[in-house]
């Protein structure tokens, strides 16, 4: 994580190109636990690079291939069970936060290649709405309740618009 914040802010200081943003970030997600770092610096921090998304990042993590997709869509349904969450509890920055989270995984979703993604977000469509498939003991283990497996199941679909 912390080599991710590093080359967020080269990268956001102009000190460090697309290309070469991309070809370091490609070597982190090539692991499960390298690209779950670059995602939680990303997604939650204050750097445009996931608000902008250059071309060379998106071929790069669209290489990676399911695993990237995989974490954009766990990462979609988390963010918007939490910003429902948040809204409950009346936290307005932290549910403001939640809410950028998921709309940074909905418009990378909508980059990455569409054959992987449709079938990620078609799988855990089916456990949101229908408690069934692969993703049902995803959403259980976080204890997500009704409305919220209803507002993962609306963010799902709105990839597709």
């Amino acid at each position: 994580m912390e080599i991710t914040a590093q080359w967020l802010g080269l990268w956001e200081n102009g000190e460090l190109s697309d290309e070469v943003l991309a070809d370091r970030v490609a070597e982190l997600v090539a692991s499960r636990d390298g690209a779950r770092g670059f995602f939680v610096v990303s997604l939650a921090g204050d750097c445009p690079l996931m608000d902008r998304l250059p071309e060379p990042l998106v071929l790069a993590l669209g290489a990676a291939g399911e695993g990237v997709v995989d974490l954009s869509a766990r990462n979609l349904a988390m963010s918007t069970s939490m910003a429902l969450h948040h809204e409950r509890a009346g936290d307005g920055a932290q549910q403001s936060a939640s809410e950028r989270v998921a709309l940074r995984c909905t418009e990378l979703l909508r980059l990455l290649p569409s054959e992987l993604v449709r079938g990620r977000l078609e799988t855990l469509l089916a456990a949101a709405a229908e408690n069934q498939g692969d993703d049902v003991a995803f959403l259980e283990r976080w204890g997500y309740d009704a409305q919220q497996k209803a507002a993962i199941a609306a963010a799902v679909e709105a990839v597709a618009l």
